[in-house]
């Protein structure tokens, strides 16, 4: 039998999968992690709403008997004049291949940035940010002087695109309701949210009504939104926005994203964001039996407008290629891919949200809220993985709890953090009311203290 390969087990891949699992093909599907994961609810694992294992499910339990092999392996390249998949510790032979390997963190040049900044795209990301806020709250309880008590109950997100909207929203809720009340030399309350927009608007890619609606509930829930804000560096004390200075322990990026580097093996054009330009049929230019589906793929629908990167496109792209390459196995010509936009949403806190479903019909609110929520419930995979999340989501909703708030790893150390000025005369930048003279987080050695350990 023609053996398919298969590389990513998130959307895309699991979809072409299910897909082929009952066509007359040996089936391989390779990824790095052993599980699949519903990345859109990433932010709230990350903000203690819920746990891990509620967003994930095991590949092997999925496809494992629908008699798909599943390979648990870093993909290095693709050789496809020989048409091998090179692994990190050995390599595959194919005769279809489908690469869903996705996006990853995009730090604009400055990677230096992402050991102070996690972005959100891995349970482990996921695992680190839930870490790093409730460990602020933690060491603000202990801590008894006031200039760097602040700081570390200062969060920062930069970029407003969905997730970061999505956290700022959550976040908020988290200090102004969620542990209200837990701490006793603090008022969680007193945390300052921060969002960061390099552009003019939050959510860039809706219409001004909806991106003006989502910035005043955002304001109302006690998020500090700044617009039109070039983050200039990023260390362990906090964000420089030209010569100003926000001392911030926790930040958060949620700016941009590059595509999987399995994608420059292939020795074709690539975006700027480093996809591959496909065929209407999704395969790679001038490589029939190579298709490039999900976050990596670079393709316009009829209108011009580039096909979204989303959880539905990257599924109907999966099942696409699947499609096209029963096809070609029946000798019959592909077809193209045409994408069905059933709208996009973005939660902003508890009740509210804003989306567009259909391309024409926008929506606020609590009814955007409830449409995001029941789409998202249809997309777990699993009843078990359903029943968990929609509870979770009650208990929350009622209560403003969040049931997921542990913290793992070694306690932190509060006496290898203390408060000193950056500078002679205890300013750096521009002075702002958050910073206090800009002052830093640094270690008793009087060397910026890094993060605690994870």
């Amino acid at each position: 039998m023609p053996h398919v390969v298969i590389l990513g087990g998130g959307f895309a891949g699991l979809r072409a999968a299910q897909q082929l699992a009952k066509a007359s093909v040996r089936l391989t599907l390779v990824d790095r992690h052993n599980h699949h994961l519903f990345q859109p609810l990433l932010y709230q694992v990350a903000t203690a709403t819920l746990s891990p294992s509620e967003i994930a499910a095991p590949l092997r339990a999925l496809l494992g008997p629908q008699g798909v092999a599943v390979v648990l392996a870093d993909v290095t390249g693709v050789d496809t004049a020989g048409k091998r998949v090179l692994l990190s510790d050995g390599e595959l032979k194919y005769d279809y291949l489908v690469i869903a390997t996705g996006a990853t963190h995009s730090y604009f040049g400055n990677d230096q940035w992402a050991r102070h900044a996690p972005g959100l795209k891995s349970i482990e990301d996921a695992v680190e940010i839930r870490r790093r806020v409730l460990l602020a709250y933690e060491l603000a309880e202990r801590e008894t002087d006031p200039r760097l008590r602040k700081a570390l109950l200062n969060f920062v997100i930069i970029g407003a695109g969905p997730t970061g909207v999505e956290m700022a929203g959550s976040l908020a809720e988290i200090s102004r309701k969620s542990l209200s009340g837990d701490f006793k030399n603090i008022d969680p309350r007193d945390a300052r949210i921060i969002l960061i927009e390099g552009l003019g608007k939050v959510l860039p890619v809706y219409p001004d009504d909806l991106t003006d609606k989502a910035r005043r509930t955002l304001e109302k829930l006690g998020v500090e939104v700044r617009t039109g804000a070039r983050v200039t560096n990023i260390d362990e004390t906090g964000v420089y926005i030209g010569t100003e200075f926000i001392a911030a322990r926790t930040v958060i990026w949620a700016a941009g994203v590059a595509a999987s580097p399995v994608a420059r093996s292939l020795g074709v054009p690539l975006d700027r964001a480093g996809r591959v330009h496909v065929t209407p049929e999704l395969t790679v230019p001038g490589i029939e039996d190579v298709f490039v589906v999900g976050d990596l793929a670079s393709l316009k629908q009829e209108d011009g407008t580039p096909v979204p990167g989303l959880a539905p496109a990257a599924m109907q792209e999966g099942k696409h290629a699947a499609s096209n390459i029963l096809r070609r196995l029946r000798g019959e010509p592909m077809v193209p891919f045409k994408y069905w936009d059933r709208g996009s949403y973005a939660v902003i806190g508890r009740g509210h949200a804003v989306g567009i479903a259909f391309r024409r019909f926008k929506q606020t609110g609590l009814l955007a809220w409830g449409a995001w929520l029941f789409i998202h419930l249809m997309f777990l995979i699993g009843f078990r993985s359903k029943l968990a999340v929609m509870l979770n989501w009650a208990y929350s909703y009622l209560t403003f709890g969040k049931s997921a708030r542990i913290i793992t790893g070694p306690a932190p150390r509060l006496d290898q953090l203390r408060l000193v000025a950056s500078s002679p005369d205890g300013k750096t930048g521009a002075p702002t009311d958050d910073t206090e003279g800009a002052s830093r987080l640094v270690s008793s050695s009087g060397e910026l203290a890094p993060p605690s350990p994870h």
